[in-house]
């Protein structure tokens, strides 16, 4: 069941000129949060709708957000400071089965920060494939470092780690190591489908986080649907965000 609450911030920073990451005293809500859920977040009194934010990382009490300025919305979070507060609600959404000793666990843009709250679930086990448009968008890598088993980047423009996409450095991997239970994925809809086959090609199963804009995040519109394989539609905040690669009709 979804919490709304009053959470704290605890910390304030911006990670790069794109990109901000805001730590909460969450509460009851960050140890109810699984990798791969969201929260929605009250961006201001005068926005009727919430914004739906994944999230990066808990610990005990402490949840950590990390988003980009996309709108008003985001824009008027990347104004807050420590010690205001901002009205969250939840965990929602169903995330990440991460049963399977060793995943490969693959991010692309602002996909790349709900991966890290994988990685540091699986307590060494994961390989991190990151992407990023270019040098100047990374984030996060540290952490990745520490918490992962290894860490591969690429980026468009090569000028951060290989010069290409994700999904060659996820056949390069799975090649190379035969035991990979298992391929989660999160970023936008070509590179989950680049990195969904992929993944098929090797015969690995996939989970992709597919990214959807979001009305009221908890089933009740139909902004976030979804078309399925099957024809049939689901919400991505309600039935998702996370689905099997199988499920989704990448042809839509």
């Amino acid at each position: 069941m979804p919490i709304q609450r009053e959470c704290t911030i605890m910390r304030a920073e911006k990670l790069n000129p794109f990109a901000w990451s805001l730590t909460l005293d969450a509460g009851e809500l960050a140890r109810a949060a699984l990798p791969g859920q969201f929260i929605h977040v009250k961006c201001g009194d005068s926005r009727l709708l919430r914004r739906p934010i994944s999230i990066c990382d808990t610990d005990g009490n402490c949840l950590r957000m990390v988003f980009e300025v996309r709108g008003e919305g985001t824009a008027w979070l990347s104004r807050r400071h420590t010690d205001e507060t901002l009205d969250v609600l939840g965990p929602l959404g169903h995330g990440f089965d991460l049963s399977g000793r060793k995943l490969l666990a693959v991010g692309g843009g602002i996909g790349v920060p709900p991966i890290l709250n994988v990685v540091r679930h699986c307590k060494g086990e994961a390989h991190a494939i990151l992407g990023f448009r270019s040098v100047d968008r990374a984030m996060l890598l540290d952490e990745f470092r520490a918490a992962s088993s290894t860490v591969s980047v690429a980026s468009d423009d090569g000028s951060i780690g290989t010069h290409g996409f994700v999904d060659a450095l996820v056949r390069e991997k799975l090649k190379g190591e035969r035991d990979v239970a298992g391929v989660l994925a999160c970023g936008p809809r070509p590179m989950l489908r680049a990195v969904a086959k992929a993944a098929a090609e090797a015969g690995v199963p996939c989970q992709v986080s597919m990214e959807e804009r979001m009305g009221c995040g908890v089933g009740a519109c139909l902004v976030c649907a979804c078309k399925m394989a099957d024809g049939a539609y689901r919400h991505v905040c309600k039935d998702g965000p996370v689905f099997r690669a199988e499920e989704v009709d990448w042809d839509e």
